[in-house]
């Protein structure tokens, strides 16, 4: 395993939401289409919009697995143990998981110079409030004030906390950006999906949106595309049902565990079918815990789709992809022909800490990283993200 004498920036931390986190800031008239707690077969659940999310196993966090408790598991190395079992291991939340200078002190220790922070379950909300569209936009307008209070998003400039962003109300989403750019957020972060409301729904790169983006690429800041709940369907292959935990006693694998990869590579080609780069070439976007192995086959395609429609695209497809799109890979992906596809100063290491399908540690990533030049591995871990932090040059 490669060593460094320097501290990395982990591109993939998260934190665990408080117990107030959807609910300090909202209008209490719209607690009901909202997020609410409730005590079901003796177990605290969140109603979102009226339903169960059974998302998490326990959305209190207390007790929590450990970080990377299923590594060996994801790895395929373990003993054998099923991923439930595996997470039978709880302790009490740590205080570094909801306290942004307990954080920092861990992150240090870990060899960390700063992290960007994304939601636990504020990624996987969205997706059962979006249609009721004044909801959804009062649930994240609440959940980003509470971000910021509780956790900052330029903290100590060590700790980038991504303020969740969503696009259902066009307006209201210019609104939330001036703010979040007002409290020196330094990147935002969406679920790689479609925009919808009751009865339709948009390209993200829709014109509708242009007045998004454009303050977005004036303001330089980047926008992070984050795994999640995309509502992706299995087809009938599977049950749909969201799951992040892999501890139900049903847990199997099926194509179910290739939606996130699915999601972001439909979202990041429709960036590119609808020409936003070319209207607005100042965007930058990384694609984060939605892995990587997508991308060969992704590169043909557009390749493909560039021939067919000749004069279609300003520029060769892949060329505007890999100039505006930067890529986290999972750490079991082959991170090595990522680089060869991307480049070295498109790529960015995460770790997914503290989560349980993440690494045990953030710089056990370096393991991934054997063989390659220390220019190389310089880029990956620290100074790709320190730029995106920045607005271009």
């Amino acid at each position: 395993m490669p060593s460094i004498d320097y501290a990395a920036f982990d591109a993939d931390n998260h934190y665990y939401e408080a117990r107030d986190s959807f609910t300090r800031h909202l209008d209490p008239k719209l607690a009901a289409r909202a997020v609410q707690w409730a005590e079901i077969d003796g177990r605290q659940r969140h109603l979102v919009g009226g339903r169960v999310s059974r998302a998490v196993t326990n959305p209190t966090f207390d007790p929590i697995a450990k970080p990377g408790a299923l590594y060996d598991f994801v790895r395929g190395r373990g003993s054998g143990e099923s991923a439930q079992k595996l997470l039978r291991d709880h302790e009490p939340i740590p205080a570094e998981y909801r306290d942004r200078d307990a954080r920092i002190n861990r992150l240090l220790e870990q060899g960390l110079e700063g992290v960007w922070l994304f939601p636990t379950l504020g990624v996987l909300y969205e997706e059962l409030l979006k249609t009721d569209t004044e909801a959804t936009v009062a649930t994240f307008r609440a959940f980003n004030r509470w971000l910021e209070e509780d956790w900052g998003f330029a903290y100590r400039d060590r700790i980038y906390a991504a303020p969740y962003m969503t696009l259902v109300d066009p307006q209201a989403a210019i609104d939330e950006l001036e703010w979040v750019l007002e409290k020196g957020a330094r990147l935002i972060c969406m679920r790689p999906a479609a925009v919808f409301e009751k009865d339709c729904s948009w390209s993200p790169a829709d014109p509708r949106f242009d007045g998004f983006w454009a303050r977005v690429a004036e303001a330089g800041i980047t926008t992070v595309i984050h795994a999640g709940d995309s509502g992706y369907s299995s087809q009938g292959y599977a049950n749909d049902a969201f799951s992040a935990d892999f501890s139900g006693s049903s847990y199997r694998f099926s194509v179910r565990a290739w939606s996130m990869e699915r999601a972001a590579q439909d979202f990041l080609a429709t960036l590119i079918f609808d020409r936003l780069f070319e209207r607005f070439p100042g965007l930058r976007v990384a694609s984060v815990e939605n892995g990587s192995s997508f991308l060969p086959d992704l590169f043909r395609k557009l390749k493909s789709v560039a021939r067919k429609g000749r004069g279609y695209f300003k520029e060769d497809p892949v060329e505007t992809f890999k100039r505006h799109v930067w890529i986290n890979p999972f750490w079991e992906d082959d991170v090595h022909e990522i680089l060869s596809l991307m480049g070295p100063d498109r790529v960015v290491f995460g770790s997914d800490w503290p989560h349980i399908e993440g690494l045990p540690a953030p710089l056990d990533y370096l393991e991934e990283l054997g063989g390659l030049d220390e220019s190389t591995i310089r880029r990956v871990v620290l100074e790709n993200a320190l730029e995106l932090n920045s607005p271009p040059t």
